[in-house]
């Protein structure tokens, strides 16, 4: 692939956005990557990693706050020539016809009329919407809808098709029945854009898509690994070359980032460590599906009979990993010790097990707890905890983290929280 000509180029790209509290959000930090003629690129990675960033940016509709990106070797100064984007939301005027939706681009472009016609009745065609020229998008299921999405975007011929979770709005069988028509297209010689870049949180779309997967880190987002999948398509699912590919990509998204010293929950800051914004509730019930499977289970098979994309789940796998509930190997999640005294103990025995470990391995809790006691009465305002967290968090972000450590605290009764006053309070 290395030999492959070079399409777009993103060079010790970052991006940052103006905060709330006039502080900056840093999103994007220090990325470089090439898209390559002949290529599908899936970027593959958690919430907060900026993966919809990072395409907007390859398609010049966001401009970079430090670095480049190079389209066949310019430097871009706006929207990106050389790319078409699909979009999640579908993103049709319900007011136009499939036919007029799919000629907007051309008609932006001043293509005269009879050639955008021809063009955008062959790219209708080509993904199999013959017969729905004259419907409105309201008339179309979801899947039809990404379809015109889809002609739209090709219907330019761009170098590189760029998709943002062109699939997660869709049922699971509508979606599989798309991957696949993509990649049939992608084989054959009528398919008319050099190489594509997805956006996805869904580890076996990324596998079952890409011929690379980039892996980005969160907060701010960041390469972490660049994985090349190697597999003849079409690809089986349930073969050992596809399994251990999603296990090596589980492993880059659940475990510690290599060369990357995380310090441990007991001994690190409130903003080394974030507590992950999930409830008590949620964490529980994660516990218990894994204590119902014998103390062990998948984290895809969870995510698959629960319904949610693994994505969804990671926050409750920090929580518990964070508190010493579960561990983590790949995909596989294990109760540990604490973790199975937890599940199987009455509510009062449960809130004291989850006391004891958010006052040792949740650091903004475990700082509440020792600042109350510092206190003269036993009382502190949360805003002095909120403004400390703004030094090291956008001030959303921030709250956030306030509000679940009063949650978590709450729960095990370590203080309590007055609404009205906005006290923290010893019980």
């Amino acid at each position: 692939m290395m030999g492959k000509e070079i399409l777009i180029e993103a060079a010790a790209l970052g991006k940052s956005f103006p905060g709330a509290a006039g502080d900056e959000l840093q999103v994007l930090e220090g990325i470089d990557l090439q898209l390559r003629a002949g290529e599908i690129v899936a970027l593959l990675g958690r919430s907060g990693s900026g993966k919809s960033t990072l395409l907007r940016t390859l398609a010049g509709l966001i401009a970079p706050s430090s670095g480049s990106v190079r389209y066949r070797g310019t430097e871009l100064r706006g929207a990106n020539p050389g790319t078409a984007m699909v979009f999640q939301s579908f993103a049709l005027m319900p007011w136009l016809t499939v036919q007029d939706n799919v000629e907007l681009g051309l008609a932006a472009r001043q293509v005269a009329p009879r050639e955008r016609t021809e063009r955008a009745l062959a790219a209708i065609d080509l993904i199999g919407l013959d017969g729905f020229e004259s419907a409105y998008p309201k008339e179309l299921s979801g899947g039809m809808r990404q379809r015109v999405g889809f002609a739209r975007a090709l219907v330019l011929e761009p170098d590189v098709l760029l998709m943002d979770e062109p699939f997660s709005a869709l049922d699971v069988l509508t979606a599989e029945n798309l991957r696949g028509e993509l990649i049939s297209l992608w084989s054959g010689e009528r398919f008319p854009t050099k190489a594509v870049c997805v956006v996805t949180h869904n580890i076996e779309e990324a596998v079952q898509l890409a011929d690379r997967v980039v892996v980005l880190g969160a907060n701010p987002g960041h390469l972490v690994a660049e994985v090349e999948i190697g597999l003849e398509r079409p690809r089986d699912k349930k073969s050992p070359r596809f399994a251990a590919l999603v296990e090596r990509l589980y492993d880059h998204l659940t475990g510690r980032e290599p060369g990357v010293d995380v310090p441990e929950p007991a001994e690190a800051t409130p903003t080394a460590r974030p507590l992950p914004p999930v409830s008590v509730g949620g964490l529980a019930g994660l516990t218990e599906i894994v204590g119902a499977s014998g103390g062990r289970a998948e984290l895809p098979d969870i995510a698959g009979e629960l319904n949610f994309e693994i994505d969804d789940l990671f926050p409750l796998v920090d929580a518990a990993t964070m508190l010493d509930l579960l561990t983590v190997d790949g995909g596989e999640l294990a109760l540990t010790t604490t973790g199975k005294e937890f599940t199987g103990a009455d509510i009062q025995r449960s809130k004291e097990i989850f006391a004891a470990q958010v006052r040792d391995r949740a650091p903004l809790v475990r700082t509440i707890v020792r600042a109350l006691a510092s206190s003269q009465n036993g009382k502190l305002r949360a805003d002095f905890f909120l403004d400390l967290l703004r030094r090291g968090f956008p001030s959303t972000e921030a709250r956030q983290q306030l509000d679940t450590a009063i949650d978590w605290g709450r729960y095990g009764e370590l203080y309590d929280y007055d609404t009205d006053s906005g006290q923290l309070t010893v019980p």
